[in-house]
Order: structure tokens, then sequence, then C-alpha cells
């Protein structure tokens, strides 16, 4: 395997480490700016983008792994399938967690409730990207996948 290869191949693990830190940002981002504080309408509004940003960034993330990573997973280590079903699981979850949270802002829900939806979603994010990494980055190492970054894991 020559050198190019091998760097194709690590790649993948490369990759999805810089997208969950990239989503770790996010979150960081939106807490903050709810933690600002900021009475009126144009903290609002940055609050709504925030949200709205970090929500559609960890879907679209989910979506690109459901879709794409890991059914090539699946068929190239059968053993992980139960790993990729917990955590396809999760996705489900944080999907509606997600969801949760966009319509409280959209509601104009109060900053302890916000609070509360960042806090669940950040608890379980967490805990699926330390799983999902422990299980999978010495198999992304060797993963040969003819798709580009930002279809497999997201736009980040």
């Amino acid at each position: 395997m020559t050198e190019r290869e091998t760097t194709r191949l690590v790649a993948w693990s490369q990759e999805l480490r810089r997208v969950h830190h990239r989503l770790r940002e996010a979150l960081s981002v939106t807490r903050a700016a709810l933690a600002d504080g900021t009475p009126g309408e144009a903290a609002t509004r940055e609050l709504l983008l925030y949200c709205h940003g970090f929500c559609a960034a960890l879907d679209a993330h989910h979506q690109g792994e459901d879709r794409t990573l890991f059914p090539a997973l699946a068929a190239s280590h059968p053993r992980l399938r139960p790993v990729l079903r917990s955590l396809q699981q999760d996705h489900s979850m944080i999907g509606h967690l997600l969801g949760g949270l966009q319509a409280a802002v959209a509601g104009a829900a109060p900053p302890e409730e916000l609070a509360r939806h960042l806090e669940g979603i950040a608890a379980i994010m967490e805990n699926h990207f330390r799983y999902e990494e422990r299980q999978l980055l010495t198999v992304l190492e060797t993963l040969e996948l003819a798709a580009g970054p930002g279809e497999v894991l997201g736009p980040l």
C-alpha cells in the first residue's frame, strides 16, 4: 500500500474526529448565546440562528452516517451491526431532542427551558460521540469508501 493510499484510508477516522469537534464547538457557541442573556428581539433572533445551525449540522451528520457510512461498515464488518444499530437508535433519540429544542426556540421558551434542552442534547451527544469513536475509529482507518466527507459525515 502506498503512502497516499494509507493517508486516504486513515482520513475517515480523522474526518469523524474533526466533525465531532466542530459539532461540540457549535453546541458550545449555542450554549454561550443562551447564557449571554441579552434581552430583546435581536438576542432571540441570534439564539434562533445558532440553534437552527447547530440542529441542522448535527442532523445532517447523523443522516450521512445512517445513509452512507453505516451501511458500508455493516457490509465490510458484519460484527459491528449491533453497534451500528445502537448508534442509529441514538441518532433517532437525538433527533427527537433536537425537535424539542427547535420547538422551544420557535415558541420563545424561557432561557431556563432552553438550557434544559441543550443540557439533555449535550449529555446524549457526548456519550454518543465517545461510544462511536471507541467502536469505529480503528475500523475507519481501514475503510475504503468512494464518497466525499460531506456526504458521509455531514457538511461540517
